[in-house]
């Protein structure tokens, strides 16, 4: 890399960063409640028991840790942090998984939203809450990670061996996704308990997450990173095509699958924790690649970063541009994705 190019780059990467710390901080200080800022950092730093701090260390930090997870995922898990300590994300769990899907399949259109991994998941959740009329972290956890899994194998298994080509595969997966998206609305339109308990989660949503949500499928997502981290070079080998990876010693077969796993666990994980989400996990890695080039390890770090920063700023905007009413942040993240994937389906998303 040139000198120039370095310092793009290095610029790039550290206005993602600054960005990310901002939307934090706007997603701890802003909501529907208009409350001061030396109350919001009282409340994060000394807790309290006041309406005012129970709204900042009740609802609005474990929001804003589910919206850095759904772009990220956490540290290690353990217990809930004291009000104020914002324990801080490290992983990318769409961004993450869109990298993935995308040296994969060497496609710039595969995305766990547009290929129906999330719709997978959505249906799954809701279908089970309304056949079992209970709605309990571990059972939605564990139909999300089960839905979105059977969801990529189908959308794999009509595209063809492989991924198939670039528009058969978005095809498939846009018709996949949207056929679940119906059956889920049809689930929820027949049965009350389910349309309570998620008409808000349904469309993408992270109203009224807690500290134990966030835990349990920060968990999950966690080990979708590792996983996801690990493979990383050899899914930049992967871009070369399956006879060169061959060739230079990678188990194709292998690294596919655990690309799968990785992505059913970082998609399965955030669609548990904030509904579906289309978009992220297709624009992020577009858009980071166009600063940091071809580098599937470089892609994949900031992806998180990127991620992260993209969910929490547009959770953000879902509560102020209505307020004292919410719009569900998938209909903020789908309209700021929407394009990317038109550029992509163009083929201008990959530089």
């Amino acid at each position: 890399m040139t000198t120039r190019r370095i310092t793009s780059v290095a610029i790039a990467c550290a206005v993602a960063t600054l960005v990310l710390a901002l939307v934090a901080l706007a997603s701890l200080a802003f909501g529907s409640r208009q409350i001061a800022p030396d109350v919001v950092w009282d409340a994060l730093v000394h807790g309290g028991v006041s309406q005012d701090a129970q709204v900042v260390t009740q609802l609005r930090v474990p929001r804003t840790l589910a919206a850095l997870v759904i772009g990220g995922a956490p540290g290690p898990p353990g217990p809930p942090p004291p009000a104020g300590c914002t324990k801080p994300a490290i992983g990318g769990a769409l961004g993450l998984a869109g990298s993935v899907m995308q040296a994969m399949t060497r496609n710039p259109l595969a995305d766990p939203g547009v290929l129906g991994i999330n719709a997978g998941a959505a249906f799954l959740v809701v279908t089970v809450t309304a056949v079992s009329g209970v709605a309990t972290r571990t059972a939605t956890l564990g139909a999300s990670l089960i839905g979105a899994g059977v969801a990529a194998a189908l959308v794999f298994a009509i595209s063809g061996s492989g991924g198939g080509s670039r528009s058969r595969l978005a095809l498939a997966g846009i018709a996949v996704s949207a056929a679940l998206a119906s059956l889920t609305q049809a689930v929820l339109a027949a049965n009350q308990f389910a349309f309570n308990e998620f008409r808000y989660w349904a469309s993408g949503s992270l109203e009224g997450v807690d500290m134990a949500s966030v835990a349990s499928a920060g968990a999950v997502i966690a080990g979708g990173t590792v996983v996801a981290l690990l493979i990383t070079s050899a899914l930049g080998v992967l871009a070369l095509g399956d006879d060169a990876a061959v060739s230079l010693g990678v188990r194709v077969r292998l690294i596919r699958v655990l690309g799968v796993v990785a992505v059913t666990a970082l998609a399965g994980g955030a669609t548990a924790l904030g509904g579906p989400l289309t978009f992220v996990g297709l624009a992020v890695p577009l858009m980071v690649r166009r600063f940091v080039g071809a580098r599937q390890g470089a892609i994949a770090l900031w992806s998180i970063v990127v991620g992260a920063a993209w969910v929490c700023g547009a959770d953000v905007v879902s509560r102020l541009v209505l307020a004292p009413s919410e719009v569900p942040v998938g209909v903020i993240v789908a309209l700021i994705g929407a394009p990317f994937f038109i550029l992509g389906a163009r083929g201008k998303g990959m530089s």
